[in-house]
């Protein structure tokens, strides 16, 4: 049996981490967490991520592009799916971002990983 790939997953809400692990995990992925509180943020160095989920509202001091600037000093050749209830891709995160999803669309989301998996991005 295959090893399953790891999902990095980062946000302010550990409530939003549990739902996002239990969709990643339902479409076949290994998920580790990253909880962004403050200006804090805890990255799993030592964790064989493959694929990083940003959210992209983060209510904390820390902004999601430079948590996405951290997460690609780590991660450097790893894709970025940014998680946002806008309607387009941010600018100030674009630089960082290989995909963009809507929250609240999960098989949308896991499709998108899929495809990051695959070496395609629709």
């Amino acid at each position: 049996m295959p090893e399953k790939l790891t999902v990095l997953l980062i946000d302010d809400d550990p409530s939003h981490l549990q739902l996002y692990s239990w969709v990643v995990a339902r479409g076949g992925f290994r998920a580790v967490t990253a909880l962004v509180h403050g200006d804090a943020l805890d990255l799993p160095c030592s964790e064989p991520v493959e694929l990083i989920v940003l959210d992209y509202q983060l209510g904390s001091r820390l902004k999601s592009a430079d948590v996405a600037r951290r997460v690609k000093e780590i991660f450097p050749a790893k894709p970025v799916l940014v998680l946002s209830d806008m309607q387009w891709l941010p600018e100030d995160i674009a630089p960082y971002a290989t995909a963009f999803v809507r929250k609240g669309e999960p098989e949308q989301l896991l499709t998108k990983l899929q495809s990051l998996v695959d070496g395609s991005n629709p």
